[in-house]
């Protein structure tokens, strides 16, 4: 069981027989009544966000989450084939199913969370490595746009890159904050 002194961001709890990963939340001491927790609160099976307030004296259960290590194989449509790498186990996913799916690259070990034996959702390594597609040339001395241009990855998805950054490049990007940390490799 959870205290209120143990809420944080990223924690996941059971709510209502459910498991929710706290997005947000304020520690608030009113100047008259007892203090309070707000949260928001996200579903990790339907996506769904919610606000509620815990009191201090509240007790949170912990959710059963499994944490299993899956291989990202490949996408077909809109299903996400990964494999378990103890049991060689395929399990396809929705696409909704996956909050960080433009990050996704075959061959990507992920952590699958597993709520009495189905699978909830996907957490990326928080670093990933991936080549630039598209990008238009820096020119030099163009700083109007604060140093940064639009970068299109492998997979598709589109960050700000620095002006010295080209096409074919390596870029690690933070997949928790979907921003540009260094290239990795040069063409």
């Amino acid at each position: 069981m959870y205290t209120t002194s143990d809420i944080r961001r990223g924690l996941k709890i059971e709510f209502k027989g459910e498991p929710y990963e706290v997005i947000e939340f304020l520690h608030v001491k009113p100047g008259k009544g007892q203090a309070f927790v707000r949260t928001k609160l996200k579903n990790l099976i339907t996506g769904a966000v919610l606000e509620h307030n815990f009191r201090t004296s509240d007790r949170i259960p912990r959710p059963s989450l499994e944490e299993r290590e899956m291989q990202f194989l490949y996408k077909e449509d809109e299903h996400y084939c990964f494999m378990d790498l103890e049991t060689y186990d395929q399990i396809f996913l929705d696409a909704e199913q996956i909050e960080k799916r433009n990050f996704l690259k075959e061959n990507t070990i992920v952590k699958m969370l597993f709520f009495n034996e189905k699978p909830v959702g996907v957490e990326l390594p928080n670093t990933v490595d991936l080549e630039v597609v598209k990008t238009e040339p820096g020119v030099r001395g163009d700083t109007a746009t604060g140093g940064s241009k639009p970068a299109t990855l492998e997979t598709g998805a589109v960050i700000q890159v620095p002006l010295f950054i080209n096409e074919g490049d390596i870029v690690r990007v933070d997949t928790r904050t979907s921003e540009y940390i260094e290239r990795v490799l040069s063409k």
